[in-house]
């Protein structure tokens, strides 16, 4: 009798742990597969100037590139985390790593600027895929006391994805050319899909409904017009009239967009998420922490390679600083949260970043190497204790059914303060440069260094500010809890 029940409960250990690697193995092709598609936000920053002198284009027009991919996803995010809940988030999952591995291989094999937007718009699309259901996914498949744990992971992997895409571009463009950066994702895309065809969780519960088309509708014709605008402002003027039309769009559509949410009995978009202040700060705060970031990912390679003369491999090398610290960083202040709150480490970490673009901004044609890798390493440190609790904060203020909306609503948040970071950075930078030469200049002036780094100081510590701001808003939310605690 006792070796049945001994058996018994060996066999039931062994499924336990057959099931726990079976959880850590979907994590990990969940892991692939979001820091696949959020790396080509970012990867393709350091090659812009190859690729705009290999495509024949401006600096204005070459930041297309990125700016489309991130329009995309942030137009349709929130479209796949609905269709995930009505169609299974593991196929949704799935359609997101194909689409974006089929984009990925046309991204590298064209000539032609045009069709090259046109495969960035198909990675992105195939990237919101996976973006707006990988946290659902991890949050079915893990029980309560590991999930935490694993979305912890994800959130790094979202991070890492978008910090270390400058460097990991810089090395490739160095050694091959700015095709592969494109291309490396093709195998990798195709054994991510192959195991998560394998080992991905069936989809079991459906929200029964029909798509909010409307509401789709109107979420796209905000963003698109929107970031489109704010793209094209720059060479076109911010008062040419298909501009203004641009914005005129997006703010009908976003005000219509509110009014239909409202009265949908399923939207696309639930408002009432937005009612905890905890939340909304949490995402405001992410969102600034992005638009500063942003600011420095868009103009920090150009200042390397053009200001600086750096090849792409050492420039690469330079930028490789931010994601190398957050591989620290962002683990030890995760298990810090939890000793001495995630409140204190985000004023921390935002501290840090605001610290960090600051000391950037002295950067200029005299800054030695050993100063550009501190100053960039504090504001990466910073990054890096702010992330990890803030993404904690984020999806602990929500319950249970609703971590797939708060996991779109950060996904499109992210991406939103990454295009809004672009669009004030290459604005600010070029409107200076323009300032100081004399007349209107949407490009790097040979010859006029000077103007570049009184363009890119203004953009540092407008960045800075920005993140000086979120530091602030979290000293708030620091003192309110801890306010809220003590009358209890």
């Amino acid at each position: 009798m006792n070796i049945n029940i001994n058996e018994k409960k060996f066999a039931e250990n062994e499924l336990i742990e057959g099931k726990s690697t079976s959880r850590w193995t979907i994590l990990f092709i969940v892991l692939m597969s979001t820091f696949m598609s959020t790396l080509d936000g970012s990867i393709v920053n350091v090659a812009l100037p190859k690729m705009a002198t290999a495509l024949k284009v401006t600096t204005a027009s070459i930041q297309l590139v990125v700016t489309s991919y991130l329009i995309i996803i942030a137009g349709t995010v929130l479209i796949f985390g609905k269709l995930g809940d009505m169609f299974g988030k593991s196929k949704m999952f799935k359609f997101g790593v194909g689409l974006f591995t089929l984009g990925s291989l046309f991204c590298g094999i064209t000539n032609s600027f045009p069709i090259l937007i046109i495969a960035r718009v198909v990675q992105a699309i195939g990237a919101a895929g996976t973006m707006a259901n990988n946290q659902g996914i991890i949050t079915e498949t893990f029980p309560q006391n590991e999930r935490g744990k694993a979305l912890g992971f994800l959130g790094t992997s979202v991070a890492l994805g978008s910090l270390v895409g400058p460097g990991i571009g810089g090395f490739i463009v160095g050694a091959f050319s700015w095709e592969f950066i494109f291309l490396i994702n093709v195998p990798i895309g195709i054994i991510a899909l192959f195991f998560a065809r394998k080992l991905l969780p069936k989809d079991k519960k459906r929200i029964q409904g029909k798509l909010d088309g409307v509401g789709a509708a109107l979420f796209m014709l905000t963003v698109v017009p929107l970031f489109l605008s704010l793209e094209e402002g720059l060479s076109l003027g911010f008062t040419n009239s298909i501009i203004l039309l641009g914005f005129t769009v997006a703010i009908i559509s976003f005000i219509l967009f509110i009014i239909v949410e409202k009265k949908k009995e399923n939207p696309l978009l639930q408002l009432e998420i937005f009612s905890n202040k905890l939340f909304s700060l949490s995402i405001f705060c992410a969102f600034i922490t992005f638009i500063a970031i942003f600011c420095n990912n868009i103009i920090l390679p150009f200042y390397l390679q053009d200001v600086m003369n750096y090849s792409p491999q050492n420039a690469g090398l330079i930028l490789m600083v931010n994601p190398l610290i957050l591989i620290v960083a962002s683990p030890a202040s995760g298990a810090l949260s939890d000793k001495i709150g995630s409140e204190v480490l985000t004023f921390i970490g935002l501290m840090l970043v605001s610290l960090g673009l600051f000391l950037m901004s002295t950067f200029n044609v005299d800054s030695s190497f050993l100063t550009m890798i501190i100053f960039i390493a504090v504001m990466s440190m910073g990054m890096g204790l702010f992330q990890p609790p803030n993404n904690s904060l984020i999806m602990s203020t929500v319950p249970k059914d609703k971590l797939g909306i708060a996991g779109s609503i950060n996904a499109l948040v992210r991406n939103i303060g990454m295009v809004c970071g672009i669009a004030l950075a290459t604005t600010l930078l070029y409107s200076m440069m323009s300032y100081v030469i004399g007349y209107r200049v949407t490009d790097y002036v040979p010859g006029r260094n000077d103007a570049f780094v009184y363009g890119m100081r203004a953009v540092y510590i407008a960045a800075g500010v920005i993140s000086l701001i979120g530091a602030f808003l979290t000293l708030l939310r620091l003192i309110n809890r801890k306010k809220s605690r003590e009358t209890k």
